[in-house]
């Protein structure tokens, strides 16, 4: 049995999780769960899967949330230091599902405590990749890939001896706009661009796709996880979202992972490790039927999220802390209709070219960082809503 604690747990990689928990219940064991403020859904949670410990965001909940589980047992905690305290609780598995900058210190918290970190919240590795490696080898803790691209690339290496490697091979779907012109995009609406083709994400992953912002995290993460130098992580565009991501080795062989884009699959991969979870409620992959896998590289010009990303990514230290920062309050403010669908890389793109890096390797540096991206965003939406 498999102890699980999952940070995160009423978003949309946290309920997926759950899902394949309850589908194998002799198998994974919810011990602990952390959720912001959807307290309806936690509190069914809790009561559906027992675990010893939930946490929720904000103090004011507590009352509300032990009146709900009276008599359960169940320990409520809140805030920072309860999430904290949650993440470095005895478990097997860790599953960071936070969204943004909040996963990181609940993540260094579990890799200090010793555990098994599966990571959806790729903007811990983003933002702090050293740090985070630094703390996993110094407590014997270690990092799991959560996202379906990530998940991929960790069975395509299998087996394979590191020197055997030339580059790895993102894939996305394009999102939304993938033929959308520059025109159509200005005129954007949030609805249009939380209309993913293929996945059922949150608003703020929905969005980064449609930007192709996504990608260029993921390819930091790809960094960190998988020991990569920038310049051998790219991507391509590929709608039809069956192929998650391809490595190529130093023979000019490759090797793909294929499978419906369901969340579900690469969440059991994760979970279940080194075992292979079935998953028979899902529709089988049918080449047949799909008929054809489309290719495309990724139009710099319409999309520069991605690039200024790899940017960030070859500069290093603390470039992608500050990229991150300004991305989610761009991202933010997109939503919240204060400036454009463009505007979100434009704001980034201000940010990072009047920004100062240092080395990212402790972490107060990495929330001071953190703290004047988002400043710099804050300033640079401000004044293009005056100008």
């Amino acid at each position: 049995m498999k102890r699980i604690a999952v940070l995160g747990s009423t978003g949309s990689v946290g309920t997926q999780i759950l899902q394949v928990a309850e589908r194998h219940p002799e198998r994974l064991q919810i011990s602990a769960l952390a959720a912001g403020r959807n307290l309806s859904l936690l509190i069914e949670q809790a009561k559906q899967f027992r675990p010893t410990r939930v946490s929720v965001a904000r103090a004011a909940d507590v009352e509300r949330l032990q009146s709900a589980l009276a008599g359960t047992g169940i320990r409520v905690l809140s805030g920072p230091e309860g999430l904290a305290e949650l993440a470095a609780v005895d478990v097997d598995l860790v599953a960071g599902a936070l969204v943004g900058s909040l996963g990181l210190e609940p993540v260094l918290a579990a890799l200090r405590a010793g555990r098994e970190v599966a990571l959806a919240n790729k903007e811990v590795l983003v933002m702090a990749g050293p740090l985070v490696l630094r703390e996993a080898r110094r407590s014997g803790g270690a990092i799991l890939p959560l996202d379906s691209e990530h998940v991929a690339i960790h069975q395509a290496l299998a087996g394979h001896p590191r020197e055997a490697l030339a580059r790895v091979l993102l894939t996305a779907s394009g999102g939304p706009f993938r033929t959308a012109t520059a025109a159509e995009m200005a005129r954007a609406t949030p609805e249009q661009a939380l209309a993913h083709p293929n996945w059922e994400m949150g608003p703020k992953i929905t969005i980064d796709s449609a930007t192709l912002m996504n990608k260029g995290l993921e390819a930091i993460e790809a960094r960190w996880l998988f020991d990569l130098e920038p310049d051998r992580i790219g991507a391509v565009i590929h709608p039809e979202s069956i192929i998650h991501s391809l490595v190529e080795f130093v023979d000019g062989s490759w090797l793909a992972q294929l499978g419906i884009p369901d969340m579900r699959i690469p969440i059991a991969y994760a979970l279940g490790m080194p075992d292979r979870l079935p998953l028979p409620e899902l529709k089988p992959l049918d080449l047949v039927e799909i008929g054809a896998l489309h290719f495309e590289a990724p139009d710099a010009e319409r999309f520069p999220a991605f690039r200024l990303a790899l940017e960030a990514n070859r500069i290093g230290g603390t470039a992608p802390a500050v990229l991150n920062a300004a991305n989610e309050v761009a991202v933010q403010a997109f939503l919240d209709r204060r400036i454009s669908f463009p505007g979100i890389p434009e704001a980034v793109e201000a940010v990072l070219a009047s920004a100062d890096f240092g080395p990212g390797v402790d972490l107060d540096e990495i929330r001071e960082a953190d703290r004047l991206g988002r400043e710099a965003a804050l300033r640079v939406i401000e004044d293009s809503a005056c100008s």
